[in-house]
C-alpha cells in the first residue's frame, strides 16, 4: 500500500483559501487514482473531489464545485487540493485517499478507496 501525508490546513476566514497537500510514498504514484474526502464531527466522511491517475479526468462534490481545484503532480508524489471562497461549512477534517485503478476512473465513494491519510484540519470562522 501506499503512505499517504496531508499538509497545508489550517484556520482561515470566511472568503479565505487554503492549499491541501498530499504527499505519497511506497508505491509507484501515478498509478493511484487519488481523492480527497472531508468528515465534520459527529458526521459521516464525505465525498469532496477526485482525480484520475494522470489528472486528466476529474470530479467533484456540488458543494465545492467551482470553488476547489483538485490536481496532482506525478513527478512529486502529491496531490493538491486547492480551496477558494471557503465557507464555515467546509470546515472538516480533510482526508486524501489513494487506490490502484484503471487510467481514466475518478472514484468518488469511501468504499472505493483502500489507503488514507491521517487528516489535516481545515477551520473556517465566520
Amino acid at each position: 500500500q501506499v503512505q499517504l501525508v496531508e499538509s497545508g490546513g489550517g484556520l482561515v476566514q470566511t472568503g479565505g483559501s487554503l492549499r491541501l497537500s498530499c504527499a505519497a510514498s511506497g508505491r509507484t504514484f501515478s498509478s493511484y487514482a487519488m481523492g480527497w474526502f472531508r468528515q465534520a464531527p459527529g458526521k459521516e466522511r464525505e465525498f469532496v473531489a477526485a482525480i484520475s491517475r494522470s489528472g486528466g479526468n476529474t470530479a467533484y462534490a456540488d458543494s465545492v464545485k467551482g470553488r476547489f481545484t483538485i490536481s496532482r503532480d506525478n513527478a512529486k508524489s502529491t496531490m493538491y487540493l486547492q480551496m477558494n471562497s471557503l465557507r464555515p461549512e467546509d470546515t472538516a477534517v480533510y482526508v486524501c485517499a489513494a487506490q490502484v485503478a484503471l487510467p481514466t476512473f475518478t472514484l468518488s465513494r469511501v468504499g472505493q478507496y483502500n489507503s488514507w491519510g491521517q487528516g489535516a484540519q481545515v477551520t473556517v470562522s465566520s
